[in-house]
């Protein structure tokens, strides 16, 4: 009959444990898929009224294109990628993508860091609890700031290239011209950022918790310790 009670103990302190490890881990996987967003070749996808070089699609900091040449009698197809640079006509909304995806990506480290040493200070015999709320503050103020910067890039980029006026030309020694663009595809790259956004923002939840949870138990401490002076004297 007592091992009913102690496997209780366990799934609740197990319980506990994963819930501590929530928001870590969110801003874990929002890192993953930062870096994978970073590095996608998929910003936008252009198809152009040419037989060379009939799709262009666009990283953030390269271009890519596949185009057949000729080796030894056998046609080969390849892909080409050259640098998006200062030989471009760059549109302001590229331009910012390009800074706030770095900095989310530059960001979500200092979120890991601050959310790790929370956690280990929750583990010592005597935790510092004001210390541990801080670092969650900081892991929660940094996870949303970055939330944003993500969704902006992403939507923006998106709005302006099926719904807007985009600036992006290509420099002139490019195979192909922008006037030969026939049509604009649809990406995986939106509904991702828009996804790993809501991750962020769960994960500043699970913060906002674990801060709320603190602070009710420095006020119980204070309580207690307060009854234990009264109680001395």
């Amino acid at each position: 009959m007592d091992l009913f009670p102690l496997d209780k103990q366990r799934y609740a302190n197990a319980k506990e444990c994963i819930f501590k490890l929530s928001g870590l881990l969110c801003s874990l996987s929002a890192l993953v898929f930062e870096i994978i967003i970073a590095s996608s070749q998929f910003w936008r996808l252009w198809e152009f009224n040419d037989k060379f070089v009939p799709f262009v699609s666009f990283g953030l900091w390269e271009a890519y294109y596949p185009q057949e040449f000729n080796v030894s009698g056998t046609v080969t197809k390849i892909l080409v990628h050259v640098p998006i640079n200062s030989t471009w006509t760059i549109s302001p909304e590229f331009q910012y993508a390009q800074t706030l995806i770095m900095c989310t990506v530059l960001m979500k480290p200092v979120v890991l860091i601050f959310s790790a040493i929370a956690i280990k200070i929750g583990c010592m015999k005597d935790p510092f609890i004001e210390m541990q709320i801080h670092c969650y503050k900081v892991a929660a103020l940094v996870l949303y700031v970055s939330s944003i910067f993500t969704f902006v890039s992403v939507s923006w980029n998106h709005f302006v290239d099926h719904y807007g006026q985009t600036t992006l030309d290509f420099p002139p020694d490019f195979p192909v011209k922008k006037e030969a663009l026939i049509n604009k595809h649809y990406t995986a790259v939106f509904p991702v950022g828009g996804l790993m956004a809501t991750i962020s923002l769960i994960g500043v939840i699970f913060f906002l918790s674990e801060i709320k949870s603190l602070k009710l138990q420095n006020q119980v401490k204070a309580k207690c310790a307060a009854i234990v002076a009264d109680q001395e004297i």
